[in-house]
């Protein structure tokens, strides 16, 4: 721990999110081993998963017919106890892609945010949490953004698609998910906030790699966040320049925000594409599935 000026201590504190497809279903046959050992080798105090529910059966495409059946999300205090974290939580869930928070320090939910019942949905769900670090409080929003091209519910998916129904449905839950949760609390980021998953959605500070028109529909989803409310791309500032991928397509579509409260204490970030997190797809071919996921984990370091 660091001593403070201020008075008190800033304590180190580290963050793990991680996209796990399909509730780790790359790893299941084996009991998680392999990804017990990953998350101990980085200490985390804090895990956020997306994806977090057992879906498959093991080795199999062959979806699980009934929760009764599936092993995460609710043995998840037993998976987490292997490495090392007491607190558990579902926070987002609207379906079976639920986002769950592993911690060391106590957690709890304020509010589930799935839509309003009437025009619109947050398909995944989306979550916000509260993690008690000592004497201070971390605000945590944990969102997974809707995947297809064509809009969720659309009737042609065709023609959806061709007008980016897609972009256009991850826009209105990403402005739904923020006026729901730091807009309402906290509109100037005065407060710690972190908000964090997969959005589905790049973002036009790393256009320079992709060339896509300024007025793509594509970018609807970050511009909201960006012109609309006060995080910081955390990943971003760290690299700013270097367009650092999360998914083994090679796209940036999982992104950490911090406020600029929560910025001004954040000492690194980092995507881990080595080791077991290296992505590959699966070997026998079964639909998208990949080792041990399509996506990357991202590593947050701060002072608290």
């Amino acid at each position: 721990m660091l001593f403070c000026s201020a008075g008190g201590f800033a304590t180190d504190v580290t963050l793990l999110y991680w996209n796990i497809q399909n509730g780790m279903w790359s790893d299941q046959g084996s009991n998680y081993d392999n990804f017990v050992e990953f998350v101990k080798s980085q200490d985390p105090d804090i895990c956020v998963w997306c994806e977090a529910e057992t879906r498959y059966r093991t080795d199999t495409a062959d979806k699980i017919a009934g929760c009764e059946e599936a092993y995460l999300p609710w043995n998840w205090d037993l998976l987490a106890r292997r490495y090392g974290h007491q607190y558990v939580l579902v926070c987002g869930k609207n379906d079976t892609f639920p986002q769950v928070v592993t911690s060391k320090y106590p957690i709890r939910i304020v509010e589930r945010v799935n839509g309003n019942g009437s025009d619109i949905t947050v398909v995944h769900g989306a979550g916000w949490a509260e993690v008690q670090i000592g004497r201070k409080t971390l605000n945590l929003v944990t969102l997974h953004t809707w995947p297809q091209r064509y809009a969720f519910g659309a009737t042609d998916r065709k023609a959806s698609g061709a007008e980016h129904g897609g972009d256009r449905f991850r826009a209105v839950e990403m402005q739904y998910i923020c006026e729901n949760t730091i807009l309402k609390a906290d509109p100037e980021g005065q407060r710690d906030w972190l908000m964090m998953g997969d959005f589905n959605a790049v973002s036009r500070v790393d256009n320079y790699q992709m060339n896509l028109p300024q007025d793509d529909p594509a970018f609807l989803t970050h511009d909201f966040v960006r012109e609309n409310t006060p995080y910081v791309d955390v990943i971003e500032r760290q690299t700013p320049g270097v367009l650092q991928n999360t998914t083994l397509s090679g796209r940036r579509i999982d992104f950490i925000y911090a406020s600029p409260a929560m910025f001004r204490k954040v000492t690194g970030a980092e995507v881990i594409r080595t080791g077991f997190a290296r992505s590959s797809r699966d070997p026998r071919g079964l639909g998208n599935f990949c080792n041990p996921s399509d996506h990357y984990p991202i590593l947050l370091k701060f002072k608290y």
